[in-house]
């Protein structure tokens, strides 16, 4: 599977959004990873419609939509006219996973779905023929700049050995705590999408960081 480098617009100078895109454009970052958060799900309130509206405006980078609120599925409809490229709703949330998913797919677009650090990962196995990526989470939702908790790696092994066992075309995103040492046991026990934003964000050269995630 090819790997690719989500940067998380936690991490940004949000007074440069504009500029901090062109900068991730030019040093071959694939995708924006955009954290919403309703202070509900998590307690934290980040990004919503018209911070993704004016993105989609100044960049034509792929953008990697997290939904961290309560109820995804009544929100799918206007991520999408804000310009989603693919949206990550949460297995814990009080949104049925399917209907989720299938209003996703139904828009044309990418359908991911997460886990808490806590989740067994074999709970999104009934969904893996449906989805495009899983997304593992290698710290607690809700705020950047945390550490990694090692634990989660069996999780992404257990999941990587299941999806090469079934012969199941997905990604495997993880997000949380990624550097250029933690990407490194991602990368061996089978993920192939980092998320990361300080890291990146506050490197000297954004290049090498990006080369150390890939």
């Amino acid at each position: 599977m090819k790997n690719y480098v989500s940067a998380s617009i936690l991490g940004a100078d949000i007074t440069h959004l504009a500029d901090e895109c062109k900068r991730l454009e030019e040093n071959n970052v694939d995708m924006l990873h955009f954290d919403v958060m309703d202070g509900c799900f998590v307690n934290n309130i980040s990004f919503g419609l018209p911070v993704l509206c004016a993105l989609n405006k100044c960049t034509d980078m792929f953008m990697d939509v997290h939904l961290m609120i309560n109820d995804p599925l009544k929100y799918i409809g206007e991520f999408v006219k804000a310009g989603s490229d693919m949206i990550t709703f949460h297995l814990e949330s009080q949104s049925d996973p399917k209907a989720t998913i299938s209003e996703i797919k139904k828009a044309g677009i990418k359908a991911g779905i997460s886990i808490k650090p806590a989740t067994p990962v074999e709970e999104v196995y009934k969904y893996l023929d449906i989805v495009d990526m899983v997304l593992i989470m290698t710290v607690e939702p809700g705020f950047g700049g945390q550490g990694f908790i090692h634990e989660t790696l069996e999780k992404v092994e257990k999941l990587k050995k299941y999806i090469t066992e079934k012969n199941i075309d997905i990604d495997i995103q993880v997000d949380g705590g990624i550097n250029d040492k933690t990407a490194k046991l991602v990368r061996t026990a089978g993920a192939n999408n980092l998320v990361s934003g300080s890291y990146l964000f506050s490197a000297d050269s954004m290049a090498d960081a990006v080369k150390s995630l890939k």
